[in-house]
């Protein structure tokens, strides 16, 4: 750092409104002009540090006894710059830091301020001092950022770069080797601010030394310089999860919809208060999203399916370009068994709105599930026996998740009376039956799709109806649709055959148990002799209890099995009052075994 040589000299220059003057005995006789600001100065002193000003000052030919008027309004930094390198020709002490050494170095080339001039130019001291700042990662940050001011003289002098590849080098090593050095803006003093025990404040700690513990400080770039930092630390090896969460990071910070939209609860670093900015106009959001959706790591999974689902609500408010949009809908596609169902509702935000909700957007998202799930359809199960409920194994519970939320989100939107019937099916047949362990998800949201549309004719229910599967409802479920008076009479009646059918599997199972057991106790079967009389006691006691429960059991199935063939002979009757063929309620009976003999309740009748 430049040094002041004669104390006096730190008061030679005083400001008077727009110019700045040395007051010394000797009259100035040269005037640099740049921008709106004058320095009136001496030659000498510039033409002992400047090679450029000693060529310019050579070349003019001003009038006699009046000063000489050099402009340099290109000069890098402007007047800010100048006044440090007047005061720095002057021997004049002035301060270098990391906000204005890149400035002062790109100044100092623009002056050809080189050793043939003098020992210990300018460009050689800005260039040791640069050296020490490249030490340090908040100092490093700080000149990257200054570098916005002097952005083509920096990168002719390749600051710029050198900048990046020392943050790149920092951010992809251990945060430990730095030490102190690394805190940022978000550094922490002492719990409260207190004072310590010798009445002298802390030096302010870092932050916690997480993957994430640069985001924020990279937070504060312009977008071509983070662009250029986030590609120089993929270069380097970067994981993908950290790339994606200073993308993530840096996104919630410039595009406040998609802050708004969404609360991003997925535990990546806050904001700190007040380093909020002011929003970019909506064309300078759109080029951002854009940008951020090209830098997202390919990956699948190191991005998050909430901060996707946000960004493309987002894209849509900004009328993003249709590439970024489809880009982040394969993204949320490939993971949708990870997206939560608040986030899927998004707003119709097209030009013609016909429904709430776009589902027009989901189905694609899920088309694009179901592409990159080829491998589970591959090894899928072709048919579900009647009663099984198929256990989800690891290659089946992505699609079994995606079947959940989806019908929920059938669920959501059905209460849209605008939903055309076309749609609902259209999205809801997406999903493969040995998908759903239980319809009871896709009953509900047929249920509330026909409450919210009362006006669909007999046969737009039935074959709304054929999207569930009847012998793949719950206990709960069946009991509800035997009731339902808006599910069409077919189906009604088809839930309580496959209830009954179901129960009738049950009892046979408990008889065929039952059978077992009396047979184990049989007097000529194999019996273990006890020990003594009081485990003799115990042992019948508790076979007898089985016993009760058993019969317990069988006879609630039993009772059970008669109140559905009372309601299945019901609706039977309601069926020939309607004119209904006789021919087809008896070959469905007799394929399911109803009114057979050991039923007395129907062969009575």
């Amino acid at each position: 750092m430049a040094t002041m040589k004669l104390g006096s000299k730190a008061e030679i220059f005083q400001l008077e409104g727009q110019t700045w003057k040395c007051t010394t005995e000797l009259v100035s006789d040269v005037i640099v002009e740049v921008g709106e600001m004058s320095f009136h100065l001496h030659k000498f002193p510039l033409l002992n540090r400047s090679g450029l000003l000693q060529k310019m000052i050579s070349e003019c030919h001003g009038e006699d006894g009046k000063a000489c008027v050099l402009q340099l309004h290109d000069i890098p930094g402007g007047a800010k710059a100048f006044e440090l390198i007047a005061k720095f020709c002057y021997d004049v002490k002035i301060e270098m830091n990391a906000l204005n050494v890149v400035c002062l170095h790109c100044a100092a080339e623009y002056l050809c301020m080189t050793e043939d001039c003098v020992g210990g130019n300018l460009i050689l001291q800005t260039e040791h001092f640069l050296n020490e700042v490249f030490n340090s990662w908040k100092d490093s940050i700080k000149a990257l950022e200054s570098c916005e001011s002097v952005l083509s003289y920096a990168e002719e002098l390749h600051t710029v770069s050198r900048c990046i590849n020392t943050l790149a080098s920092k951010a992809c090593a251990d945060p430990n080797l730095f030490g102190w050095s690394m805190a940022g803006r978000t550094s922490m003093k002492s719990p409260g601010g207190s004072a310590l025990w010798n009445g002298i404040v802390a030096e302010e700690t870092p932050r916690s030394t997480g993957a994430d513990w640069w985001y924020e400080d990279a937070s504060f770039l312009s977008l071509p310089l983070f662009k250029r930092l986030i590609l120089a630390v993929e270069a380097k090896g970067m994981k993908p999860e950290n790339i994606a969460g200073a993308l993530m990071f840096y996104a919630r910070r410039f595009l406040p919809c998609l802050s708004r939209n969404s609360s991003f609860r997925d535990g990546t670093t806050r904001i700190t208060p007040g380093a909020s900015i002011s929003a970019p106009s909506e064309s300078d959001q759109r080029v951002f999203l854009e940008e951020i959706v090209g830098l997202l790591p390919m990956k699948k999974g190191v991005t998050s399916t909430k901060f996707l689902l946000g960004m493309l609500r987002t894209s849509m408010i900004l009328h993003a370009s249709p590439s970024s949009r489809e880009n982040l809908e394969k993204r949320i596609g490939a993971q949708l068994d990870e997206a939560a169902l608040e986030d899927l509702l998004i707003p119709n935000l097209g030009y013609s709105v016909e429904t709430l909700y776009d589902i027009d957007c989901v189905q694609r998202i899920l088309d694009h599930f179901m592409l990159t799930d080829q491998s589970i359809l591959a090894t899928s199960p072709g048919i579900v026996d009647e009663g099984q409920v198929m256990t989800s194994s690891p290659s089946l519970t992505p699609m079994t998740m995606v079947a959940k939320l989806i019908d929920g989100y059938l669920a959501e939107v059905a209460t849209d009376v605008n939903l055309k019937l076309p749609k609902f099916q259209s999205l809801a047949a997406v999903i493969p039956d040995y998908a759903r362990p239980l319809d009871d998800g896709i009953y509900r949201a047929i249920d509330i799709y026909l409450k919210s549309h009362p006006w669909l004719s007999e046969s737009e229910r039935e074959q709304l109806c054929r999207l569930m599967n009847c012998q793949k409802l719950s206990l709960e479920a069946c009991t509800h649709a035997a009731q339902n008076e808006r599910l069409p009479l077919r189906v009604v009646v088809q839930v309580l055959f496959f209830e009954q059918l179901r129960l009738r599997t049950s009892i046979a199972g408990w008889f065929f148990v039952s059978d077992n057991l009396e047979n184990s106790h049989a007097p000529n079967g194999n019996i273990m002799l006890p020990k003594n009389n009081h485990e003799t006691i115990r042992t019948e006691i508790t076979q007898d209890q089985k016993e009760n429960d058993h019969q317990v059991g069988v006879e609630d199935m039993r009772l059970r099995v008669s109140e559905l063939e009372k309601e299945c002979l019901s609706m039977k009757q309601e069926i020939e009052k309607l004119g209904k063929p006789k021919s087809g309620w008896n070959i469905f009976s007799k394929k399911f075994g109803f009114g057979v003999k050991s039923q007395p309740t129907l062969h009575a009748k």
